[in-house]
């Protein structure tokens, strides 16, 4: 007999599984970014993904990245990207929430300081990665995307400085460190989840576009990593502010 505890989780589990599902696919409509120099596009769909897995763990996670990922992919018009956004998204989001969900455990075995040091370190390696993959792929001219569907005609062009990912950069890795020293010294190890999530992604569109479609999947490699760092960026403390606020998302 189902306690009244799973009688009632379920049908909630449910419905937010449905709504992140919807925000996972509005999301990565919304916005994107065409870079001439790689002709690829930057959208932010990771975001949410990170978000979904961190706060509700691998099941939702995996089952909102994949089906809503894919939906984008298909009302995009990139059908022949949906098969492998539906097992590629849901393996990025379940990871991610599994690997998250083990933090406590290895808290057990790590005092704060090492824990401080650790973040510290992920923190330095971020915050390098955006100013490397900024300043090689995304300065100069880019042009942007806004609404659903995305309209044919770039919303916008803007310039984007060198400078600009070389601050962003050191800002990031600053952000990380503070959080770490002042609040909660486990949050590399946060990091260290979206990063093994988004390299799994990053590794499998990579052999998708390879093997299977026959393009030069190298050139995509940057923008995938650019969506990873990005979305790790935003997602991160979003989730930090939103478990503080509802701790009861934290079980």
């Amino acid at each position: 007999m189902l306690s009244s505890k799973t009688v009632i989780k379920s049908p909630i589990q449910l419905g937010v599984t449905g709504v992140f599902t919807a925000l996972v696919c509005v999301v990565t409509m919304v916005f994107s970014i065409y870079v001439p120099s790689t002709r690829g596009f930057f959208n932010i769909g990771e975001t949410m993904v990170y978000i979904t897995a961190l706060l509700f763990g691998p099941f939702v996670g995996a089952f909102a990245g994949g089906v809503g990922s894919m939906f984008a992919d298909v009302l995009l018009g990139y059908y022949y990207y949906a098969p492998a956004t539906l097992v590629i998204k849901a393996l990025e989001g379940g990871l991610v929430g599994f690997l998250s969900r083990k933090k406590p455990l290895f808290s057990k075995y790590h005092t704060r300081r090492e824990w401080k040091i650790f973040t510290l370190e992920i923190g330095v390696l971020v915050g390098a990665l955006v100013s490397l993959i900024g300043f090689l792929y995304y300065s100069g001219i880019v042009e942007l995307y806004s609404g659903i569907p995305p309209p044919e005609s770039p919303t916008s062009t803007i310039f984007i400085p060198m400078e600009f990912w070389l601050g962003l950069g050191a800002f990031v890795a600053l952000l990380i460190t503070v959080i770490a020293f002042v609040s909660e010294p486990e949050i590399g190890y946060t990091v260290i989840s979206i990063i093994f999530g988004g390299l799994l992604m990053v590794s499998g569109y990579f052999l998708y576009e390879q093997f299977l479609l026959g393009v030069f999947a190298v050139a995509e490699v940057p923008v995938n990593i650019g969506q990873m760092t990005i979305g790790l960026i935003v997602a991160t403390p979003i989730v930090k502010i939103i478990q503080r606020t509802l701790p009861q998302l934290k079980s």
